[in-house]
């Protein structure tokens, strides 16, 4: 149960004054459901305006407040603006202007005859001055007090900056005084605010020290989760497993380890002959192999009389690596099968007898191997592939499937900069996979201007004329999305109907918003060579291997982070045959833009390219989900998780190994602020619960 002292601050957003269910769907939309999530809402920046005498004392582009004196109110025929015609107090004409809907608002507000305030941007239509749609309108200067340095809020559809703004005050005066569980020379060196004063201060201001205090207290937040966690497991009493080697003996690979697979097993074998749990993350690049590493964890378990599983995030996923598996334990014995949330019947029933009697010794499945129905004989080791699409909760779920805590290995296909790893997988151990396996091919990398775009369309077309196969990477699904317009944005959908129209029916199609069966069947023809051209979103990033397709196109390329194409571009390259990307670009690109295109062309390390990523994406752009994984930071930039994580993570070891776990009065303070950025999972772990 949550602490009393945060009560205000979990209550739903629907109980704020002003918040109905026509106002819940773009506050939904933001993720703002609860009050705690609008004191959280940062201003992205602010607007600073300057209250101006006159007109004459303005510059066009500057926002500005003014004195405006309504003459005339003009209606445009058709769909243009409805205009306010207004002088200063020298006479100056501007006009204000308002397009649809908010032309009713504009004639209510500034009625023909009254003078009123005005705040907004000061544009300039062909010789006259005018302000778009303003920010806000007042009867008297003192109307717009305060709104000198106003908040610029992230919104979404049916959300104006007025309410989300007014909301955000709501949210604020109910935010209660809270204890420090900063250390006090750690706050007093970096010359931070308390908590509440941050909190208002962030939302008045661009000021760092109060942001950089917030952003430290997520990630204190987030390393005393992951230490608990880590101290938890410790403290578990799991099933020591020794392998005899007579499995592993019998796996016929058809290539020799890398030396970094070979320290990577050993690594993880040492762990598995302990007691207290295993918790490692293993990060391999693309083609490092994972999966051969993953077995060889698996087989010790099985040699040891025990069980283990494989949780993949989605189907196609867990199908490919139960295939690959079973291809590579032929002639072991080991029995291995598959369970995903379509089996059902009797197929079903006889995976589940199978678990519970021990006939079946690797189980791979999606989420589904959570499920309460689904029991073990003798689950001793978990390994989670893709760990970004799993959370904390979900693996822990898992861990009470054993009849001890499970062994558990993590491994993420994205490698991931070394301070970031500290962030998302403190509590692990980490091994790396930082050679290719010999023979692997470089791919051959190229970037092509979007002018040239013919010419890529003939390159394609003899190469699926030579029988190869290929990718076409898209970065949206249908146009109209974002702030650019529909004619600057590649759409999946637009690109596919293009290219069928070209190709026929050697084109399929996927992408995150088709039905699971939709996907799986486009991949399925793809994979058996049925198709040749698969037209697709990134939801082929992880997770997709068909050796024949060699070409690999990226459109709009410069849209991309470094981690997100390495990763795309580990879809060819899988064969014998030798493989290119074509990064196609835009006419126009930015210096970040070109420095990542050029990296990519340059290198195939990924964990070069993560580095290189995290120094080209900082300047306080917060972490994407689709470049280092689902983050946990609302709050922290990356420029701030570099500045600031290491001090948190000292802060966080030397307040659980000083005070035992969070006892004391700091201690007690902590708690709540584990609860604050809901890591309350470690509270519970504390607990023992």
């Amino acid at each position: 149960m949550r602490p009393e002292a945060l009560n205000p601050l979990f209550r739903e957003t629907e109980t704020l004054d002003g918040v109905g269910p026509k106002l819940m769907r773009p506050l939904e939309k933001l993720g703002l459901t609860r009050v705690r999530d609008l004191a959280y809402h940062l201003p992205e920046r602010f607007v600073e305006r300057h209250a101006v005498a006159d007109l004459d004392e303005a510059t066009v582009g500057e926002n500005i407040i003014v004195a405006l004196t309504v003459r005339e109110h003009r209606s445009s025929a058709g769909r243009g603006p409805f205009r306010v015609l207004a002088e200063d107090a020298r006479g100056n004409v501007c006009a204000i202007s308002y397009f649809g809907r908010a032309a009713y608002s504009g004639k209510k507000a500034l009625p023909v005859g009254e003078q009123r305030w005005v705040a907004g941007r000061l544009d300039q239509y062909g010789q006259m001055l005018q302000i778009v749609h303003p920010d806000h309108v007042a009867e008297s200067a003192s109307g717009l007090a305060g709104q000198v340095r106003e908040p610029v809020y992230g919104l979404s559809e049916g959300m104006t900056l007025g309410r989300i703004t007014g909301l955000v005050q709501q949210a604020l005066k109910v935010a209660p005084e809270l204890p420090e569980w900063c250390e006090p020379g750690l706050v007093e060196r970096m010359g931070w605010p308390r908590w509440r004063e941050a909190l208002e201060t962030a939302h008045r201001r661009m000021d760092p020290l109060a942001r950089d205090r917030l952003a430290y207290d997520e990630l204190l937040a987030n390393a005393l989760a992951l230490m608990l966690v880590r101290m938890s497991n410790r403290s578990q009493k799991g099933t020591p497993l020794v392998g005899d080697g007579a499995l592993r003996a019998k796996l016929k690979l058809p290539f020799a380890l890398t030396g970094a697979q070979a320290r990577s097993i050993a690594e993880i074998e040492g762990d598995l002959a302990q007691a207290a749990p295993m918790l490692r993350l293993l990060q391999g690049d693309v083609g490092s192999g994972k999966t051969v590493v993953a077995l060889s964890a698996m087989l010790i378990a099985v040699e040891s009389g025990a069980q283990a599983a494989m949780l993949a995030p989605t189907e196609i996923l867990a199908r490919q690596h139960h295939e690959t598996l079973m291809r590579m334990a032929q002639g072991t014995g080991v029995e291995i099968a598959l369970l995903t949330g379509r089996d059902k019947g009797r197929a079903r029933e006889s995976i589940l007898m199978g678990l519970l009697d021990g006939s079946i010794d690797i189980l791979v499945g999606t989420h589904a191997i959570f499920q309460e129905a689904v029991a073990y004989k003798n689950l001793a080791l978990a390994v989670i592939d893709e760990q970004h699409r799993f959370g904390v909760s979900q693996r822990l779920l898992l861990a009470k499937k054993g009849r001890r805590t499970p062994h558990f290995l993590a491994m993420t296909a994205t490698p991931i900069p070394r301070t970031l790893t500290l962030a998302q997988y403190g509590e692990m151990d980490v091994s790396r996979l930082d050679e290719l396996p010999p023979g692997r091919q470089a791919i051959d990398t190229r970037v092509v201007s979007v002018e040239r775009m013919d010419d890529v369309l003939g390159a394609l077309a003899r190469h699926l004329e030579g029988g190869g196969q290929a990718y076409w990477v898209c970065p949206m699904v249908r146009e109209g999305g974002g702030d650019q317009g529909a004619d600057d944005i590649a759409a999946a959908e637009a690109r596919y109907a293009g290219l069928k129209a070209r190709f026929g029916d050697d084109v399929v199609m996927v992408h995150g918003q088709l039905r699971p069966e939709q996907k799986d069947a486009a991949m399925e023809r793809f994979a058996s060579g049925g198709a040749k051209l698969l037209v697709a979103t990134t939801v082929i990033e992880v997770g997709v291997d068909v050796p024949n397709a060699t070409l690999m196109v990226i459109e709009q390329a410069e849209r991309f982070g470094l981690a997100q194409l390495h990763q795309l571009r580990g879809r060819v390259g899988r064969g014998q045959a030798a493989s290119v990307c074509l990064l196609l670009r835009g006419a126009e690109l930015s210096e970040t833009g070109r420095k990542r295109l050029a990296l990519m062309r340059e290198t195939q390390d990924g964990f070069r390219l993560a580095e290189e990523d995290l120094e080209l994406r900082g300047g306080g752009e917060l972490l994407g989900t689709r470049q280092s994984g689902d983050t946990p930071f609302r709050v922290a930039t990356l420029e701030q998780i570099q500045k600031l994580l290491p001090i948190a993570h000292d802060d966080a070891r030397l307040l659980i190994e000083r005070d035992g776990g969070l006892a004391g009065e700091r201690g007690e303070a902590a708690r709540l602020l584990l609860y604050l950025f809901e890591r309350d999972w470690g509270v519970q772990l504390l607990r023992g619960g």
